[in-house]
């Protein structure tokens, strides 16, 4: 799984960046408030980026939500003694994350249009709609999921790639008031 092609890739990034921007908690209307950030909205984040950054606002804003999904995503992991060994929607491994953050940097440094990457899913720069974020999530289908005390562990059957990322993508369903952490054993 250390070599992922960049539609891979990009296939990867727009579910993260779908579901960090999904997450964030002070833009308007709310959205899931799973971190506490405004970092993509024009009437938040995204306008600070626009006067600072102009060619590469877009990039910005979207390389610090997922920061922000990242890092809450890393602490939920540490926290519940995970850590390192649990792979999660935002923790594909060293190689892999690696991976992803490069080809963002290749995107925004080719001022490369992230609506025409990313596709259908890239819901960033749209009106928030709750059903149409769990529409998104339940058509990557229902994976085998046990609510433990460290999250949501999804039962992959050797899942990799863009194929771990959908199910871990819906196994944020239902969904809840504190991010769930769904994730799988890793070497599962």
């Amino acid at each position: 799984m250390d070599r992922l092609s960049p539609a891979h890739l990009d296939e990867i990034l727009s579910l993260q960046l779908a579901v960090a921007w999904a997450g964030e908690a002070a833009g308007e209307p709310a959205r899931l408030g799973w971190w506490k950030s405004d970092l993509v909205d024009n009437e938040g984040g995204g306008d600070l980026f626009a006067r600072l950054a102009p060619r590469t606002a877009p990039w910005a804003s979207l390389i610090l939500v997922r920061e922000a999904a990242l890092r809450v995503d890393a602490a939920a992991r540490e926290q519940s003694g995970i850590g390192e060994r649990g792979l999660s929607l935002f923790h594909f491994g060293f190689s892999i994350d690696e991976h992803l953050s490069d080809r963002l940097a290749f995107h925004r440094q080719n001022l490369h249009d992230p609506a025409e990457i990313f596709g259908a899913s890239f819901f960033v720069g749209s009106a928030w709609s709750k059903a149409a974020f769990e529409t998104l999530l339940g058509g990557f289908g229902k994976p085998k999921v046990e609510v433990t005390p460290n999250g949501r562990l999804v039962s992959a059957a050797k899942a990799q790639g863009v194929e771990l990322a959908r199910l871990l993508s819906a196994a944020l369903l239902p969904l809840a008031a504190k991010y769930p952490l769904p994730y799988v054993e890793a070497g599962e």
